[in-house]
């Protein structure tokens, strides 16, 4: 699977910027064991407006994959003032995902993915599962264009893609 790309990561340290300011941080640990791989996340950032926190979250995710395969997942995120969760196991009889989060319990296609920002499959995934709530979203992926970025005096080619929600 595409999880096998990452196979000589140890982390990836992202910084989350609003605005050209920095308001927080989403970084992943990879450990890597036998034929298993355990991606390990820590999410924090907090959007202020006029003095006051408008929106903030903290919280922890853990993915453990075997062969490549997803066989589970589980988080628990403050976001704002309220308490979210997943708890995600692969079925091996129905070969989907049970699903129990704070937004959805139920089951899920196999070939969804989690929607954390580590894993470049996310872009190909007819669907996401949030890494928060558990929430199943069907999803597009639009190319806008290439990009330029400027950060720390260091200019970075992209590709400028928006993911929304098929629903919306």
């Amino acid at each position: 699977g595409h999880v096998d790309h990452y196979k000589n990561f140890k982390n990836i340290k992202m910084e989350i910027f609003r605005n050209d300011k920095l308001i927080g941080n989403n970084d992943y640990y990879f450990n890597h064991k036998n034929k298993l791989l355990v991606v390990k996340n820590i999410i924090s950032f907090k959007l202020d407006f006029m003095g006051s926190t408008i929106f903030s979250v903290s919280g922890e995710g853990k993915e453990i994959y075997k062969n490549g395969n997803l066989i589970s997942y589980t988080s628990k995120t403050q976001q704002n003032d309220r308490q979210k969760f997943v708890n995600l196991k692969y079925n091996e009889k129905t070969k989907k995902f049970d699903i129990k989060g704070s937004s959805y319990t139920g089951e899920a296609s196999s070939n969804y993915i989690i929607g954390n920002w580590w894993s470049h499959s996310i872009l190909k995934a007819a669907a996401q599962i949030s890494p928060v709530s558990g929430s199943v979203k069907e999803q597009i992926v639009e190319l806008v264009g290439k990009e330029d970025i400027q950060l720390y005096d260091k200019k970075f080619s992209t590709l400028h893609l928006i993911i929304r929600s098929k629903d919306q």
